[in-house]
C-alpha cells in the first residue's frame, strides 16, 4: 500500500509513512508501505513494512501497559464505517487511538555511541549536555543508557538535539523528569528482552502525549524505524553494524547520482526484497 483512501473519514494528514484520519473522538492511524530516505518519500513501496511497524508498536504498547498508559483504544476496525475492500486493505496495518496532545519533545535514549550522538561526542565530549568518558569509540556501549532529547521537527526538517534544561522549559520540570524516567525504563526493559533474541537495541525514541492531564505513550514504540537494532553476531566496536531497518535503501541511494531532493528514484526489485526480508526477519525474531 502506497497510500490509503478511505471514503467515510476525513484525512487529517499524510506523514512519511502514516496516514491519519479523524474519527471524531479518536484517530485512525494507517501505517503504509511507504519508505523515505534523506527526508524524501520514494515512489517504491516495501511490501509488508506497514504491517510490521504497526504490529511491533502494538506488541510493545501492550507489553508496557502496566508501566505507562498508551493511546490504544482497543476498538476493532470492524466497528468503523469501512467497506469490505477497505477493511481488507487495512488488515494488520491500522489502529484506532485516542486523541492526545503530543509533547513537543522526541524522547531519545542511547545505549551505544552512534549517529548524531557520536558526532556531538567527537566535538564536545558530551551528548545533549550529558558528559561522557574520554576515548569512547564508534558503536561502543555507554557506561549506562542516557536520555538525549530532541525537538520534534516540522516535516522535512531534521530533529535538533537539546539538553534537559530545554525540555524543562518546554514541558515543565515534573513532566520532564517523568518522561526521562519512563524513557530510560522502557529502553532498559526492551534491551533486556531483545538480548534474549540475539539482538542489541542501540538507541530508540519515544513520543508522549497528554489527554485530560494523563500522560500517554503514543506514536510508534521501538520499531525498526524508530530504533536502531543490531544482531549480536554483527556487533563490533569501531564500526557501524548493519541494522534492522531501511539502511539498505540509504546505502543503495548513495551509489546513485541523485541530489537527495524530490522526486526520489525508484528502487530495484532486489533492494526491495532485501529490505522487506529485514523487516519481517525482525518481527519473527521479536515474536518467536
Amino acid at each position: 500500500m502506497f497510500e490509503s483512501n478511505l471514503k467515510n473519514y476525513p484525512l487529517l494528514f499524510r506523514g512519511k509513512v502514516r496516514d491519519v484520519y479523524d474519527l471524531g473522538e479518536n484517530l485512525l492511524i494507517v501505517t503504509t508501505d511507504r519508505v523515505s530516505a534523506f527526508d524524501v518519500i520514494l515512489p517504491t513501496t516495501i511490501p509488508g513494512k506497514g504491517q510490521v511497524l504497526n504490529l511491533v508498536s502494538e506488541f510493545w504498547m501492550q507489553h508496557f501497559a502496566d508501566l505507562v498508559p498508551n493511546h490504544l483504544t482497543g476498538i476493532d476496525l470492524s466497528e468503523l464505517k469501512l467497506s469490505t475492500e477497505e477493511l481488507e486493505s487495512l488488515k494488520g496495518r491500522a489502529v484506532v487511538v485516542k486523541k492526545s496532545k503530543p509533547l513537543p519533545v522526541e524522547c531519545v535514549v542511547r545505549g551505544y555511541l552512534l549517529g548524531s550522538g557520536y558526532k556531538d561526542y567527537q566535538k564536545t565530549g558530551s551528548i545533549c549536555g550529558v558528559d561522557l568518558p574520554k576515548g569512547l569509540q564508534l558503536a561502543q556501549k555507554l557506561p549506562q543508557a542516557i536520555f538525549t532529547p530532541a525537538t520534534k521537527a516540522e516535516q522535512g526538517d531534521h530533529d535538533e538535539n537539546i539538553n534537559f534544561e530545554t525540555v524543562e522549559k518546554l514541558v515543565g520540570k515534573a513532566l520532564a523528569l517523568q518522561i526521562e524516567a519512563l524513557s530510560l525504563q522502557i529502553y532498559s526493559k526492551v534491551a533486556d528482552f531483545v538480548s534474549e533474541k540475539g539482538l542489541i537495541l542501540a538507541d530508540t525514541k519515544f513520543e508522549f502525549g497528554l489527554l485530560n492531564d494523563q500522560l500517554l505513550l503514543i506514536d510508534e514504540v521501538c520499531t525498526p524505524d524508530s530504533s536502531r537494532y543490531w544482531s549480536q553476531s554483527d556487533y563490533q566496536v569501531g564500526i557501524s553494524p548493519p541494522s534492522y531497518d531501511k539502511q539498505i535503501v540509504r546505502d543503495y541511494l548513495e551509489t546513485l547520482d541523485w541530489d537527495k531532493t524530490a522526486p526520489g528514484p525508484s528502487l530495484p526489485e532486489d533492494v526491495v526484497k532485501k529490505v522487506s526480508k529485514k523487516y519481517h526477519e525482525f518481527y519473527n525474531l521479536l515474536t518467536s
